[in-house]
């Protein structure tokens, strides 16, 4: 009987939405996994995703959790059993998490954003960033205090010589 070979840790990759923590201001975050097709699984492998434009719309009634606009680009040998690249894909939570995200929503300015779509266990996750949107003066501020840490962390680096 042949032996299981194990998988190297590190090969599979993690896709990061750098405008959602520019655009919006996140207060919590949340771990949740995502369904997905065969053809799917093998191109996020692959790392033709994308979750730049992508959003979660939660619903109470029929009560799910639903990532609408991420783009999955075609996995080249299913050839004629692809999927499609930017169809409503079903996000996995708890029923309580659910209610709770679909509660925070609907209140003025709330939102749930992709924040990084990985691997853990073979099994692709999605970590969601609920958040309110910033404004252009909000931005501002942001990009000020970071120019602020740089400049304090090189005149800490020449002071102490590293």
């Amino acid at each position: 009987m042949a032996s299981k070979r194990k998988k190297k840790p590190g090969n599979e990759p993690e896709i990061h939405n750098r405008r959602a923590r520019y655009d919006y201001a996140i207060e919590s975050t949340l771990e949740v996994g995502i369904k997905l097709h065969g053809s799917e699984i093998k191109s996020v492998r692959a790392g033709e995703v994308s979750i730049a434009e992508a959003y979660v719309r939660a619903e109470e009634s029929p009560l799910s959790l639903r990532l609408i606009g991420m783009n999955i680009g075609h996995y080249g040998p299913a050839a004629g059993r692809n999927h499609a690249a930017t169809r409503d894909r079903i996000l996995l939570a708890h029923a309580n998490e659910i209610k709770r995200l679909a509660r925070a929503t609907q209140s003025k300015g709330m939102t749930i954003v992709p924040l990084r779509l990985y691997f853990r266990n073979g099994f692709a996750k999605i970590e969601l960033g609920l958040g309110r949107g910033k404004g252009r003066s909000d931005k501002r501020t942001s990009i000020a205090e970071r120019e602020q840490k740089r400049e304090m962390d090189r005149a800490m680096s020449k002071k102490v010589g590293w």
